[in-house]
């Protein structure tokens, strides 16, 4: 009997077009190997999917800054697409104050009048004290006071953390806040990494480049879960990016995630908050940022922009998974799904943020994916994917 999909003898299908499964497409087919992808939504990209409007580029699913140390990595980016030199410098708004984010001393000065890190460190020994905290802090609320005291806690953290997770800062992990920078220096750079930008005109044509071969089909609009058994049937190998838990018809149950909501709106003005990001950092206000999409690239037509506010929520199997929730409890149902992965392991490659139940930055899963290509095609330790054009 015909095969219904592998209709090409294909060495590959690989289940959505984010940047793992896009990537490992290019670099299989520079190979020789044919691979057909199949994404579920209307668009490749994953939730780095961009469109251009009123000549403003819009990311569709949150601001994505790319930001990396790893040059291999930043090289490889760049010979797709031209990055312009932004730097994130989110404004905290709470309850009408504005304050400078990451933490740095514009923060402190803002909040407490300090200027001098000795002072800005006193005050925070002396709040750190007075909430008796000592030793390894064992939730997010306690590492945050232990790195910038409690009045910052209490106004640019408590609030927008519990509601992008949906928890108690008291029920979150510490190791969450400790990817936000703490500077007693004037210096309001998002990042500490070395390699920072966006791609001008978006990050689409990345992946426009990156499935471009003659050895890559692509099927937008194509659920993988709608026929899995005759797709695991027909093809040799599987490369996996969507929820694990999924994939094993949750039968360990449910992995938690959180979703995202965006609502977007075009006003009538050049500039209308005078920053790319401003964090909404209260707990009243229902959205977690509001992005001005012309401040990343300077890129517009005269008299407009573009806003889109983000808000968080729960996620349950009618919504995106977006992030993770990586508490013990999550961990321990990982596990077991990592070890029926192991098992698929002659067939199926689960790779990317939901494949592998992790938090990723842009940089991380591209290197994941870059460590899986090695591994998968035998290559050496030493392959450099930023020399081989």
């Amino acid at each position: 009997m015909a095969n219904k999909y592998n209709t090409k003898n294909y060495d590959y299908l690989i289940v959505g077009a984010g940047p793992f499964g896009a990537i490992f497409a290019y670099e299989a087919a520079k190979i020789g190997k044919r691979s057909l992808v199949i994404e579920k939504r209307p668009y490749i990209g994953g939730n780095m999917h961009t469109h251009s409007e009123h000549g403003i580029t819009v990311h569709d699913f949150g601001a994505h800054i790319f930001h990396t140390d790893n040059q291999e990595v930043w090289n490889f980016v760049n010979h797709f697409a031209d990055f312009n030199n932004y730097q994130n410098q989110v404004i905290a708004n709470y309850k009408g104050e504005l304050y400078n984010l990451p933490f740095n001393m514009n923060t402190f000065y803002e909040m407490w009048g300090v200027k001098t890190p000795a002072e800005a460190k006193a005050k925070i020994e002396a709040q750190k004290k007075e909430a008796g905290i000592s030793g390894q802090p064992r939730n997010l609320e306690e590492q945050a006071i232990s790195l910038i005291g409690t009045d910052i806690y209490e106004k640019l953290i408590k609030g927008y953390t519990e509601k992008q997770w949906g928890r108690k800062a008291t029920e979150l992990p510490a190791f969450i806040i400790k990817r936000l920078p703490v500077r007693f220096i004037f210096d309001n750079n998002y990042f500490n990494h070395r390699y920072q930008g966006i791609p001008i005109g978006g990050y689409t044509q990345l992946f426009d480049k990156w499935l471009a071969s003659g050895l890559i089909d692509v099927k937008t609009d194509t659920d993988f879960f709608a026929d899995k058994d005759n797709y695991l049937k027909e093809f040799p190998r599987i490369v996996y990016t969507g929820m694990i838990d999924q994939f094993f018809d949750y039968q360990f149950g449910e992995l938690e995630y959180r979703s995202l909501k965006f609502e977007s709106e075009t006003l009538d003005t050049d500039n209308y908050q005078g920053n790319s990001v401003i964090n909404y950092t209260d707990a009243q206000t229902a959205y977690t940022r509001v992005m001005e999409w012309r401040h990343f690239d300077g890129l517009a037509d005269h008299g407009k922009t573009i806003i889109t506010r983000e808000y968080p929520q729960d996620w349950d199997r009618s919504k995106e998974a977006y992030y993770p929730i990586n508490n013990e409890k999550n961990t321990a149902t990982y596990k077991k799904y990592a070890k029926l992965a192991r098992a698929h392991e002659d067939q199926v490659i689960f790779g990317g943020r939901l494949g592998l139940y992790r938090y990723f930055d842009m940089d991380q899963v591209i290197n994941a994916t870059f460590n899986r290509v090695k591994q998968e095609f035998n290559l050496p330790a030493d392959y450099r994917f930023d020399h081989n054009y």
